[in-house]
């Protein structure tokens, strides 16, 4: 990506990830505890607990020469205006843009908030999630699928075949389609995906910790989608911004879209946090009902 995973800035993306992605594929990426605000919604933005999250996603510790906004308090009520969810065209991590606008004093002085804590992500019926072993991960080997997962999952075998083998395309998070071999073959008899696989493991550099999941779609369709291990990133890309000025670039935008009623907008990946959870992020939470200004509902 090309501001950190949990940055904010005023960068479009990329005309590849302008077209929509699969909702259901992208929650089940992200995982079944992450649900994202919807557009329309009031929110409220916390500076601080933003930034300690860009320490996180970098590795550096929330601290230096950070300078003072006067025009931006503790929590910045805001009305979230668009909601687009992206994959990273490199790791396939899965992460959401936000447009946020700083309500003024008198909205803020509205008796009611409109009442949306958010929808919660539905997650898919027919899909299995595998942690990849060493041996799924062999260029010699192929995948191993237990026959429960396979057989809710995949199209039923031909079994009058022998072995019983046929092709399988799945779709992943940016449209490309993969073909593989499903076979049921071994001593014991296993469900496998061969042919194609490793060239699937080799494009997207997948190792034994990183998790794999398939999606049987109401429209009979195979989706196809990766949660990467948590790892420690010791070599940040050149087109992600230092930790400094990320801190500095998320309270100035916040700052001046206080002062000026203008928009900001912040990126959200739900992997690369320790506590993805329902209220999304510590930095973004749902505000329900708001009469008396001491009490806060959080989802």
């Amino acid at each position: 990506m090309k501001l950190s995973t949990v940055g904010i800035g005023q960068q479009e993306p990329e005309e590849e990830e302008k077209r929509c992605l699969n909702s259901e594929l992208w929650h089940a990426c992200a995982g079944p505890l992450v649900c994202l605000p919807t557009a329309g919604t009031r929110v409220v933005y916390f500076p601080q607990g933003h930034s300690e999250q860009v320490a996180v996603s970098t590795n550096k510790e929330a601290e230096g020469h950070i300078p003072n906004y006067p025009s931006l308090p503790p929590q910045l009520f805001c009305q979230l205006h668009n909601v687009t969810m992206h994959a990273d065209p490199e790791t396939d991590e899965v992460y959401a843009q936000m447009t946020l606008q700083p309500l003024r004093l008198q909205e803020q002085k509205d008796a009611y908030f409109l009442i949306e804590m958010g929808v919660v992500s539905k997650q898919p019926v027919n899909y299995f999630c595998k942690t990849l072993t060493a041996s799924d991960t062999s260029t010699h080997g192929g995948f191993s699928v237990r026959r429960r997962a396979a057989e809710k999952v995949f199209p039923p075998l031909d079994f009058s075949q022998q072995p019983p083998a046929q092709e399988l395309v799945a779709r992943d998070l940016h449209g490309v389609e993969w073909k593989f071999k499903h076979i049921y073959r071994g001593q014991p008899k296993r469900h496998l995906l061969t042919t194609g696989w490793s060239v699937f493991i080799g494009a997207k550099r997948l190792v034994a910790g990183d998790s794999v999941l398939f999606i049987w779609n109401e429209k009979n369709q195979l989706l196809l989608g990766i949660r990467r291990a948590n790892r420690p990133q010791t070599v940040m890309p050149s087109s992600v911004l230092s930790s400094d000025s990320m801190h500095i670039g998320l309270l100035a935008a916040a700052a001046h879209a206080a002062a000026t009623n203008g928009c900001f907008t912040v990126f959200y990946n739900p992997r690369q946090l320790p506590y993805s959870c329902t209220c999304n992020c510590l930095f973004l939470v749902h505000v329900q009902v708001f009469i008396d200004y001491s009490w806060l509902k959080f989802s």
